[in-house]
Formats: C-alpha cells, sequence, structure tokens
C-alpha cells in the first residue's frame, strides 16, 4: 500500500471555457473526452459530513462507478484534504444499497459535464478540470495529488499555475456547498414573496 495522498486543489468561477482552453493548449495540455459524472453524496449515521467537512460521493460516469472519501480542509487558501478513491466493479444502484444498509443515507446529487486536460509544471502532474455544473454554471478546477511530504511545494506550483492562467477569486466550497447555498437562497425568496402576498391579501 503506498502512501495517503491528498487532493491539493482550487477552484474558480469561469463565465467561458474557450480562453483556458488556449492557454491551456500553448503548455501542450492534452485534453480527455467530455464526459457526464453523476455525483450521489451520503451522510454518516454517526455524524454530520456538513459539519465536520468531510465528504463521501458515489460517481457514475458511463459504465465506470467509484466511491470516494474525503477528509477536512486543510487550509484556508485552497481545497486540499486527503482523499481515497475506490473503484467499484457492481453498479451505482447497489453500490447506493449497501450504504443505506450500512446506514449512509443520500443527501444531493450533483451532475457536471467535464473535461479533464493534464499537462505538467514543475515537478508536478497538474489536472485541469473544466466543468459545467446543472444549476450552477461554468468552473475550472486545478488539482495536484501529491504525498503530504510535498503538499507545500505543490500548494506553490497549483496557485503559480491558477495565476498564470489570469484566474482569480478562488471558491473553497464543494458543489454540493454551492447547490445547498442556492437551495437555501430560493427558499428564503419564496419565503419572502409569500408573506409579502399575504401582507397583500390583508391589507
Amino acid at each position: 500500500m503506498g502512501p495517503a495522498m491528498l487532493e491539493i486543489e482550487v477552484k474558480y468561477p469561469c463565465p467561458g471555457h474557450a480562453a483556458l482552453r488556449s492557454a491551456l493548449a500553448e503548455w501542450g495540455a492534452r485534453p480527455g473526452p467530455a464526459r457526464l459524472e453523476e455525483d450521489l453524496y451520503f451522510n454518516a449515521p454517526d455524524r454530520d459530513f456538513a459539519r465536520t467537512d468531510e465528504a463521501l460521493r458515489l460517481r457514475r460516469t458511463g459504465r465506470k462507478i467509484s466511491l470516494t472519501y474525503k477528509g477536512p480542509k486543510l487550509d484556508a487558501a485552497t481545497k486540499t484534504r486527503l482523499e481515497v478513491v475506490v473503484q467499484l466493479e457492481g453498479g451505482a444502484r447497489d453500490a447506493a444499497r449497501l450504504l443505506a444498509g450500512l446506514g449512509y443515507r443520500p443527501v444531493a446529487k450533483v451532475v457536471k459535464r467535464r473535461r479533464v486536460y493534464r499537462f505538467r509544471r514543475g515537478a508536478f502532474r497538474v489536472e485541469a478540470s473544466l466543468d459545467e455544473v446543472r444549476g450552477l454554471g461554468r468552473f475550472v478546477e486545478l488539482e495536484i495529488l501529491a504525498p503530504p511530504s510535498k503538499r507545500r511545494a505543490a500548494t506553490a506550483r497549483l496557485l503559480d499555475t491558477a495565476r498564470a492562467l489570469g484566474l482569480s477569486g478562488s471558491e473553497r466550497r464543494s458543489y454540493l456547498e454551492l447547490l445547498r447555498a442556492r437551495t437555501r437562497r430560493r427558499a428564503r425568496l419564496g419565503g419572502r414573496r409569500a408573506a409579502g402576498r399575504r401582507r397583500s391579501q390583508a391589507s
């Protein structure tokens, strides 16, 4: 068994991907195929992952199924965290039933179209994921997988890469957190509108 790897990641809102694709092509980045990813997130029976800043995700990409655990974020500048990924042979439905049998309950689904570019920056292999997330819009995620001993160097390289691409205004919340915040905003807005209608009817 190899050393535990850290997912060192930064994410930025991105109104359009064309300029990024051009910049990545100049660096010799190779794009993978566009793919649809369906992520089903679960909460634990013994703690609330929203409070502990953990995540358990069942991902379906075509016929590929994976189960991922992500630990709490480790710093305030990036989304660096422990990541453990297990590839599954069975279907997503069977995996979801297994988790439900253990007390894990599904809480939300995130659907996105993603194209991944891979390239090298210095001593590190970098992945740039150009995402279009249903209900949220376009983003770009930059990621390096590195052992804890190289965390500082990998973080510096990742932030330097983001600056070189002209990215700013990083978003540390996950897509799940962003969707939940959007749902709460809509609920508050709906509540205010309903209250306004009641006041109008009463007057």
